[in-house]
């Protein structure tokens, strides 16, 4: 065997080695290991809520979650639903918030709210975990529960992570959701896994990048270049708030940013929050979390003549 046979032989290999990795590493990604739900509403004092399961909108996926309404927990009729979506790898507790503490806060606001968990996540059922790609399904379905069950309630998203990425990319379009609250999202998943997948993989940019990119798509049906939550921002013509952490090394604050130059509604707002980092406004500064999300929520959801005469205001400016 001469020297140029042997040189590629050795090529052919470490090709195929490194496509070897890089398919096990996406593997990895879409199959994280599921969390278990160890909390419950009780925790939080929320003795009212229902264990609920519906249909994702892509067949054979079940989904599971809780629906926990003010009326029952000490509070007035709810007309308006906020519903959860967790980030990748989480589950509808997103231990790191919680989740049931911001629920429990909004429904003291007179909020009823759902949380669920996205398919491979939770209770729900096995499936690729994509990144907010499928994950719409699963988001569509759970408006269509609250649709179907409680027709007369006035529905609004709060994701964060991958579910406010699905959640401006589901809630952008659907004329049923009203407002949007988007915390921590990525602007466009092809762009964020060109410069970030090194932090989730722990490999080499190169080869490792583009043969993840390219290999995916192919082995997995699922391409990262069709989870674009900006082209749903453009379209979105309803109020949406972004909040950010300004110290986000996982999702940079210029993501938000990003969007916000983007958004048509002129109640959109855009919240970056000092010295915060990935999805830890809420519990950096409940108080403030809360003070903000409950301020955009009563202009978003005002009454048709205060809408009017806000639509023509000037958008705000980031709040510091």
């Amino acid at each position: 065997m001469n020297i140029m046979m042997i040189a590629v032989v050795i090529a052919v290999a470490a090709i195929a080695a490194a496509a070897a990795v890089a398919l096990r590493v996406t593997w990895k990604l879409t199959h994280p290991r599921r969390k278990p739900v160890e909390s419950r509403p009780e925790e939080y004092s929320l003795q009212a809520y229902e264990s609920v399961s519906f249909p994702s909108r892509e067949s054979g996926i079940t989904i599971r979650g809780w629906y926990i309404p003010a009326e029952g927990n000490g509070f007035e009729k709810s007309e308006r639903t906020l519903i959860f979506s967790h980030g990748y790898g989480q589950n509808r507790l997103e231990p790191h918030l919680p989740a049931l503490s911001l629920a429990a806060d909004l429904v003291s606001k007179g909020y009823n709210v759902l949380l669920f968990d996205f398919r491979n996540s939770g209770e729900s059922s096995p499936a690729l975990t994509t990144i907010g790609l499928r994950e719409q399904q699963d988001l569509l379905g759970a408006i269509d529960f609250v649709k179907a069950t409680r027709p007369e309630q006035k529905i609004g998203l709060v994701g964060f992570s991958m579910g406010a990425a699905t959640s401006l990319m589901v809630g952008g379009l659907d004329e049923r959701v009203e407002t949007i609250i988007a915390d921590s999202p990525f602007y466009s998943l092809q762009e964020y896994l060109e410069e970030n997948l090194p932090q989730w993989t722990g490999l080499p940019r190169f080869p490792f990048n583009w043969l993840i990119l390219t290999l995916s798509p192919l082995m997995l049906r699922a391409n990262p270049r069709h989870v674009r939550p900006y082209e749903a921002v453009r379209q979105a013509d309803k109020p949406i708030l972004f909040i950010h952490g300004t110290k986000d090394a996982t999702v940079p604050c210029s993501n938000s940013e990003q969007l916000y130059r983007l958004v048509t509604h002129e109640a959109s707002r855009l919240w970056l929050v000092p010295g915060t980092g990935h999805v830890r406004s809420y519990p950096h500064d409940p108080e403030a979390y809360i003070d903000h999300v409950i301020d955009f929520l009563r202009h978003a959801w005002n009454s048709e003549a205060e809408t009017k005469s806000f639509a023509h205001a000037k958008k705000p400016s980031p709040i510091d």
